[in-house]
């Protein structure tokens, strides 16, 4: 997707990157925009000229500080939908409007609660489709687990930064070594 304005910040799971069209969030990765994009206050607009884009890049940065130091809740910035269709996007709708924070939901209920029959090739395409996800974080994959544990994760350090935010979020106790610092420990980072 070209025209995206992004915006990047350290947080306590690693870099992460935000993607915004005029529509919305479009992208967020667990590193750092490709390129030469720092901008002030870790806006950068290299390809979009669109302002609204820069506007909702810089305000879902905002949200995201605010999620990583436990004052939000919910992401008010739109998501853009335009990469998804079909059952992925019905999927992730269904996740982003109805498993809040602390929450969580299998993949099998997931699917049920989506439309999707409720077998196990079901359950497998939602795990297809949250590794897929465009948007995690704000459309939150990381709620949804296995039947008989966390399943998997395909952001970041992986299974490490699902299980740090679910207990960020507080859905899972901390473990021994859990480290509200972030996933390696060490100093927090400047949000």
């Amino acid at each position: 997707m070209t025209g995206l304005a992004w915006a990047f910040l350290d947080t306590p799971v690693g870099p992460v990157s935000v993607g915004c069209s005029h529509a919305g969030v479009a992208r967020v990765r667990y590193r750092r925009p490709a390129g030469p994009t720092r901008g002030e206050r870790g806006v950068a607009t290299r390809s979009a000229e669109n302002g609204a884009a820069a506007g909702f890049a810089q305000g879902v940065r905002a949200e995201l500080h605010e999620y990583f130091h436990g004052g939000r809740r919910t992401f008010d910035v739109p998501v853009d939908w335009g990469s998804t269709g079909g059952t992925q996007l019905r999927v992730l709708t269904v996740l982003a409007e109805t498993v809040g924070y602390g929450e969580t939901i299998s993949y099998g209920a997931l699917a049920r609660r989506a439309g999707l029959p409720a077998d196990a090739a079901a359950a497998r395409a939602v795990g297809a489709t949250m590794a897929a996800n465009p948007v995690p974080i704000i459309v939150p994959c990381h709620r949804v687990l296995a039947s008989d544990g966390l399943g998997g994760y395909s952001g970041g350090n992986g299974v490490e930064v699902k299980r740090w935010l679910l207990i960020l979020e507080g859905s899972h106790p901390p473990t021994l070594d859990w480290d509200s610092r972030g996933v390696s420990g060490g100093r927090p980072p400047d949000l």
